[in-house]
């Protein structure tokens, strides 16, 4: 253990705990750790900027153009079109056909754009079939995983660790060659949620609209202003009213006519009826007031709260938002989309109270009441994932010609004809000439902050091989596990790189456990393959939280589930394909010639 050493693994533990404990963003993260390393000599600085030019990088980058190419021109409308036709109105045929068709997608589209997209057409199929929106929810995301691990590009981490395999002289992986246990564990894991984990899913999610779905009712009430309220007379946003209480008036009724969201400068009136979100604190201190008389009944329809200028929406905090970590406040929802938030699902549990200080994270749910024509303001905004049946685009003349440019670029890269690299490249090239998408749509497709992330990782991964860690933890783990051989060593890298998925983001994971792995199987005189597979399908399938993976992060909010659901629907998940990983890799990919 050198001096050298001792820093490196101390920054990686440093590194876990931020990534776990999501006190800043995982991109930020990684830029810090290459700073750090940067600055002790540890990697030169050719090698910590290596990560921005890495295959790997460069990849992933053109696999968002393709993916918004595809998705832009109406590919994902088209297919849940087709889900919805296929469903016939029955759970079983609507739960397997939500399960095939993201995994298939999601073997050659971003997974995390397909869950993002399908999330309306899900909760509208689970009105078709009349059932709780999360019992179709959690199988969606868990099948985008299934298809993900099928292919090369399914998703990033298969594209990280071949990249770093071949810089230590390993053969780079086919495009398909995933497939083979990919499928195994896609069809294993389709049986168990149809079999099993469908009837461990509680129901969360109630029928209804939006209002209903966030027990808005509870902080809703309504107030008659009287003569003697000292707002009469006075604006909307400048009176004593609002400058005390935490509440805010999200319609006034005036001799029969609904004003719904009036703005800041209508002049309140003896006899309007305002109906006001707001706590029970509020509510008693309202009481107090004088020229305020409470109306009991109220009104907690979606109707009731829309109107043709105003709309009801809910919105997702994207993962690795740059909202996330900051106050409802902060975000400033009124300046930046005219919208007032009427509540926050938060982490499994509802909050209609004090929400202007409520801290935001990746995967809450928000409630939002917000003018139609700013509609398109919120879904452009990446931070936000607009989840209620209003956001999928039309299918555009250009969708066969997208789709036939994907097909060039995954058929170029089967057959050998030019590395996947340059294929994804081209075929990003090609879908702006061809119009699918703008070149600013391209540039916003690209997610920059796992752009970044990758390009930090890698340097992570680097210092753990110059300074020695790397084989020192390989040493460590042949000396506990690997007596027992190779297959015993592949199931424990494995277990390993699937336990820390949980905490951490997944390309992170596999960074870290890459260079492990190489050691391990050097060290053994092994083949590198079935080590490194180990940690690609591991890094992958993340089940058992809702932090571990992104498309578990997109449904938690719609879903209204709880941590313990990803626990008692994943840990069986996650545990079988442990078990069928370990006998199929050396199976598949053997260690020592056979």
């Amino acid at each position: 253990m050198t001096p050298e050493i001792a820093f490196v693994l101390a920054l990686v533990l440093a590194a876990v705990v931020l990534f776990a404990s999501e006190k800043l963003r995982v991109d930020l993260v990684a830029l810090i750790v290459m700073s750090i390393l940067l600055g002790s000599g540890i990697v030169t600085p050719q090698e910590a900027l290596a990560g921005f030019s890495n295959p790997a990088t460069i990849t992933v980058a053109a696999m968002f153009v393709l993916s918004a190419g595809l998705t832009r021109t109406g590919a994902v409308t088209l297919a849940g079109a087709a889900l919805v036709r296929l469903s016939a109105g029955r759970v079983s045929v609507a739960l397997a056909a939500v399960m095939i068709v993201a995994a298939v997608l999601s073997a050659f589209v971003n997974n995390t754009a397909v869950v993002a997209m399908f999330i309306p057409v899900v909760i509208g199929l689970s009105r078709e079939v009349k059932v709780s929106s999360s019992r179709l929810l959690m199988p969606l995301s868990f099948a985008a995983m299934f298809g993900g691990v099928c292919t090369l590009v399914g998703t990033s981490t298969n594209l990280l660790v071949d990249s770093i395999a071949q810089r230590h002289g390993v053969r780079g992986f086919g495009l398909f060659e995933f497939a083979p246990l990919g499928l195994v564990l896609m069809a294993a894991g389709m049986i168990y949620m149809f079999v099993a984990g469908r009837r461990l899913i509680p129901e969360r999610r109630p029928g209804g609209g939006l209002a209903g779905s966030f027990g808005l009712k509870d902080y809703l009430t309504e107030i008659e202003l009287t003569a003697d309220a000292a707002c009469v007379s006075h604006p909307l946003g400048d009176n004593a009213l609002m400058r005390d209480l935490d509440l805010d008036v999200l319609e006034v009724t005036r001799e029969g006519r609904r004003v719904v969201m009036p703005r800041r400068d209508f002049l309140l009136q003896e006899r309007d009826v305002l109906l006001v979100r707001c706590g029970v604190d509020e509510l008693a201190r309202l009481k107090e007031r004088p020229g305020i008389r409470l109306h009991p009944d109220v009104r907690v329809s979606d109707e009731d709260l829309s109107s043709e200028e105003v709309m009801l929406v809910e919105a997702i905090i994207a993962p690795e938002s740059d909202y996330a970590g900051m106050s409802a406040r902060a975000v400033r929802f009124q300046h930046r989309f005219g919208a007032a938030v009427l509540a926050l699902r938060h982490r499994g549990g509802l909050a209609g109270t004090k929400l202007r200080e409520a801290r935001l994270r990746a995967g809450d749910a928000l409630l939002l009441q917000l003018p139609r024509e700013n509609l398109d303001l919120l879904q452009a905004d990446d931070n936000f994932v607009v989840v209620s049946e209003v956001a999928m685009p039309a299918v555009r003349r250009k969708l066969p010609l997208a789709v036939a440019i994907m097909a060039g670029v995954v058929a170029l890269a089967a057959f050998g004809l030019q590395p996947i690299v340059v294929t994804a490249v081209a075929g990003a090239v090609v879908m702006v000439l061809a119009r699918c998408l703008t070149l600013e749509e391209a540039y916003e497709a690209v997610e920059w902050k796992v752009v970044f992330l990758l390009a930090g990782v890698l340097t992570l991964g680097m210092a753990l091989e110059k300074s020695g860690a790397a084989p020192l933890l390989a040493g460590a783990l042949l000396k506990t596990v690997g007596v027992w051989g190779p297959i015993a060593m592949i199931s424990a890298i494995y277990l390993t790189t699937s336990l820390a998925t949980e905490l951490m983001s997944n390309n992170a994971t596999a960074a870290l456990l890459v260079p492990v792995a190489l050691a391990a199987a050097r060290d053994m005189g092994a083949d590198a393959r079935p080590f490194l597979m180990a940690v690609c399908f591991a890094a992958s399938a993340s089940f058992m939280t809702p932090v571990g993976y992104q498309t578990n992060t997109l449904i938690y909010g719609p879903g209204q589930y709880r941590y313990a659901d990803f626990l008692r629907v994943g840990t069986p998940l996650n545990v079988l394909f442990w078990i069928l990983s370990s006998v199929l890799i050396p199976w598949f990919w053997p260690p020592f010639p056979r």
